[in-house]
């Protein structure tokens, strides 16, 4: 269909053998009401009520006439077989996905981030405890891998070893801390390290 509201309801008529006077009555306007607008841009935009009428009547979206797009309520955002240990390290299975768990848009929006760059991993043993638990899950967003100087918590692989973790720069290095008090912290160097994304949102399980 055409990018043109004008053009695009031209061809609908058209194609459903409707007359734009028709059309025009069908709106309760006079029978000049569309040939005017597709020929002379009078209106510049179809009103609303016109255009939700229209739209209907011709069994199309209102956005094809002119009217904003529809957004989905909401994204679905990859869910990865991988696990991020929270214990010593885990290997990382071949990564594949379980189908897309639902988020709503606004949801992402509020986080400020991109539904393409996101996606969702479990959590594997206590490290991480009490801020993340075994079977907890995490929305990760893959656009987000620079480490502040506050520091936070990011899914990272070292070698094979695929874990998430709180992360804070040292000078060229990064200082991998475990929230669980039972485990020490570590300092590699920031080359040693691949940032996968940053966890943005936790889920548990009651």
């Amino acid at each position: 269909m055409d990018g043109d509201p004008r053009k695009a309801l031209a061809r609908l008529a058209e194609e459903q053998g409707q007359s734009l006077s028709a059309l025009s009555r069908v709106l309760g306007r006079n029978v000049a009401y569309l040939q005017q607008y597709i020929a002379r841009g009078t209106p510049r935009v179809l009103p609303e009520r016109d255009r939700a009428r229209l739209a209907a009547y011709l069994g199309v979206e209102e956005a094809v006439l002119g009217g904003p797009v529809r957004e989905e309520a909401e994204a679905r955002v990859p869910w990865l077989t991988v696990a991020a240990s929270a214990g010593p390290g885990a290997l990382a299975p071949e990564e594949r996905r379980l189908g897309g768990l639902p988020v709503p848009h606004a949801l992402l929006r509020d986080l400020g981030v991109a539904p393409a760059n996101v996606s969702v991993i479990a959590v594997a043993g206590d490290s991480m405890a009490p801020t993340l638990l075994d079977g907890d899950r995490l929305l990760v967003d893959g656009a987000d891998r620079r480490v502040p100087a506050a520091g936070g918590v990011f899914v990272i692989r070292r070698e094979d070893a695929l874990s998430v973790k709180r992360l804070r720069p040292a000078a060229r290095d990064l200082a991998i801390v475990s929230d669980n008090p039972a485990y020490p912290a570590l300092v590699e160097p920031a080359a040693a390290v691949t940032v996968i994304g940053r966890a943005r949102l936790l889920w548990r399980g009651l």
